[in-house]
C-alpha cells in the first residue's frame, strides 16, 4: 500500500507540476498579446472569445468519453485495447463530422458570432477543438498506462510550439517585413493581426497530435455498437456536469459580445479578459492545491481523524488563498506593468475576480462531502445552479455595466453555490471548520485591503513601503497565530 501511494504521488507531481507550468506559460502570452497585437484591446478580446468557444465546445466534443473511457477500460482489463479503440472511433466520428459542420457553416456561424469579414476563423477554431477533442482520447491512454513522463512532455510540447509560433508571427515577421522584407511578403500579412493567434493554435494542436500517433495505433478498431452504448451511457451524465462547469468559468466571455456589441464590446472584452487573467495566479494555486488534494481525501477517508484533517486542509487552504489575494491586491500598482497601458482601466475588478476564484477553490474543497458519500449528482445541481446565476447576472449587469458586471455576476455565481455546497454538505457530511479563524483572517484581509485604498501619494515608492508594511500585519498575524516559524523547513534550523 505505501508503495502505491508512493507512485501516486510521484504521479500527482508529475501531471500538476506539467499542467501548472503550462498554464504558466500560456498565462505569459496574455501580457505578449497586450503589447504586440496591432489591434490592442479589440484584438485581445476576440482572443478571449474564440478561447472562450473553444473551452466550451471541447468538453462537449469529448462528451465524459476520458472518464468512459477509464471505467471501462478498468472494468474490462482482459479487452481494454478493444474499448480504448471503440471510445476513439466515437470521438473520432463526431470531431470529423463537427469539422464537416464547421466548413458547410462557416459563413452563417461566423456572422453569428460577430466574425463575418474572417469567417476562417470558424473553420480553423473547428479543426482545433475538434483534433484537441480526438486528442484527448490517446492522452487518456497515456494516464492509463501509467506513461505520466510522456504524458507531460507532449502537453509542454504543445505549450512551448504555441509560443514559438506566437512569437514568430508577432515579433519575427513585422521585423522582417521591415529589414527583409522579401523573405517574408510571400506570406506574411501585417494586417491579418489576431489572426495568426489562431493559425499559431491550428499548427501546434496538429504538431502535437502528430507525435501522438503511435499511441493511437494500439487500439483495436473492432466496432462493437454494444459496448459502446455501455460507455456512453456512463459518459452522457459527464456531459452535462461538465458543461455547467465550464460555462461557469467562461459564459460571461462567450455572451459578452451578444450584450455589448461592436467594436466597442470587442474592446471592452479584450480588457476584462486581461486583467482577469492577473487574477489566474489564483486559479493556479488552486489548480496546484486540487491536484494535491483529490488524491489525498480518498487517501485519507478510512483514517479516523480525517474530518479534522479536512478541516484543517480548508482553513490553511483560505488562509494561502488570502495570503494570495493580498499580495496581487496591495502590489497591483507593480503588477500592471506586465500589461499595456491601455488596459490598465480594468484593474478595478481584479480584487472582485480574486475572491471569486477563492469562491471557488473552497467549493471545491467542500465537495469532498459529495465525492466520499457518493453523492455526485448533488455537484451537478449545483453547477447547474451556478449557470443560471451567471446567465441571469451576466444578462442584467452587463448591457449598463460592461466587464464590471462580468465580474460581479462570477462573484454572485461562486458565493451562492459555495454557500449552498456547504449547507449541504453540514447535512450529509458534518465537518467542524474552524469558522472563527477563518472569519479572522478574512476579516483582518478586507480590513488591510480598504486600508490600502487610502495609500495614494505621489510617490510610487512611498506607496510600495506602506503597503508591504500592511502585507507584514498579515504575515505577523499568521505566524504568530498558526504557522510559526519552528514548522518551517530550513527557517527552523535557524531559530530556538
Amino acid at each position: 500500500m505505501a508503495e502505491q501511494m508512493k507512485k501516486l504521488a510521484k504521479d500527482t507531481a508529475i501531471y500538476g507540476v506539467s499542467s501548472i507550468l503550462g498554464k504558466f506559460l500560456n498565462w505569459l502570452l496574455m501580457p505578449f498579446y497586450t503589447f504586440f497585437l496591432v489591434g490592442g484591446p479589440a484584438d485581445y478580446g476576440i482572443v478571449t472569445n474564440l478561447y472562450a468557444w473553444t473551452s466550451l465546445l471541447l468538453v462537449m466534443l469529448t462528451y465524459g468519453m476520458e472518464t468512459g473511457f477509464f471505467r471501462f477500460a478498468n472494468k474490462n482489463k482482459d479487452d481494454e485495447r478493444n474499448v480504448y479503440g471503440n471510445t476513439l472511433i466515437s470521438v473520432g466520428i463526431t470531431s470529423v463530422i463537427f469539422i464537416v459542420i464547421c466548413f458547410l457553416f462557416e459563413h452563417p456561424i461566423s456572422g453569428f458570432l460577430g466574425y463575418s469579414t474572417n469567417p476562417e476563423f470558424i473553420t480553423m477554431m473547428g479543426v482545433t477543438v475538434a483534433i484537441d477533442a480526438f486528442a484527448c482520447i490517446p492522452f487518456a491512454y497515456l494516464r492509463y498506462k501509467n506513461r505520466p513522463i510522456k504524458f507531460a512532455a507532449l502537453k509542454m510540447l504543445y505549450v512551448v510550439f504555441n509560443i514559438i509560433l506566437n512569437i514568430f508571427f508577432l515579433v519575427v515577421c513585422p521585423w522582417l517585413l521591415k529589414n527583409a522584407p522579401e523573405t517574408v511578403n510571400w506570406f506574411y500579412n501585417p494586417a491579418y493581426g489576431v489572426g495568426y493567434v489562431v493559425v499559431s493554435n491550428v499548427i501546434a494542436t496538429i504538431f502535437q497530435t502528430l507525435f501522438l500517433i503511435p499511441s493511437i495505433f494500439v487500439g483495436k478498431f473492432n466496432f462493437d455498437f454494444k459496448l459502446l452504448k455501455q460507455i456512453l451511457k456512463y459518459s452522457f451524465p459527464l456531459l452535462i456536469l461538465g458543461v455547467a462547469g465550464i460555462m461557469n468559468q467562461n459564459l460571461d466571455k462567450i455572451l459578452f459580445p451578444f450584450l455589448r456589441t461592436g467594436e466597442i464590446g470587442k474592446t471592452e472584452l479584450g480588457i476584462y479578459g486581461a486583467t482577469s487573467k492577473i487574477a489566474m495566479v489564483m486559479m493556479m494555486f488552486t489548480q496546484a492545491f486540487r491536484y494535491a488534494y483529490e488524491p489525498f481525501i480518498f487517501a485519507q477517508h478510512k483514517d479516523k481523524n480525517s474530518l479534522a484533517t479536512y478541516a484543517d486542509a480548508m482553513k490553511f487552504f483560505i488562509i494561502f488563498s488570502l495570503l494570495i489575494f493580498l499580495g496581487m491586491v496591495l502590489y497591483i500598482d507593480v503588477f500592471k506593468h506586465i500589461i499595456q497601458r491601455d488596459y490598465w482601466k480594468g484593474f478595478d475588478i481584479v480584487p472582485i475576480v480574486l475572491f471569486s476564484f477563492i469562491f471557488q477553490g473552497i467549493f471545491f474543497n467542500l465537495s469532498l462531502w459529495y465525492k466520499l458519500t457518493d453523492k455526485t449528482i448533488y455537484g451537478a445541481w449545483f453547477s447547474i445552479f451556478g449557470t443560471i446565476i451567471i446567465v441571469q447576472m451576466n444578462v442584467i449587469f452587463v448591457p449598463t455595466y460592461s466587464y464590471i458586471g462580468c465580474a460581479w455576476a462570477a462573484f454572485i455565481c461562486y458565493f451562492a453555490v459555495m454557500v449552498v455546497s456547504y449547507y449541504f454538505g453540514q447535512k450529509f457530511m458534518p465537518i467542524k471548520y474552524d469558522l472563527k479563524t477563518i472569519g479572522l483572517y478574512t476579516g483582518v484581509t478586507i480590513l488591510l485591503y480598504v486600508l490600502s485604498l487610502f495609500i495614494k501619494t505621489p510617490y510610487p515608492i512611498v506607496n510600495v513601503t506602506l503597503k508591504s508594511v500592511l502585507m507584514l500585519v498579515f504575515l505577523v498575524l499568521l505566524v504568530k497565530r498558526d504557522f510559526p516559524l519552528r514548522t518551517i523547513p530550513l527557517i527552523n534550523k535557524l531559530i530556538k
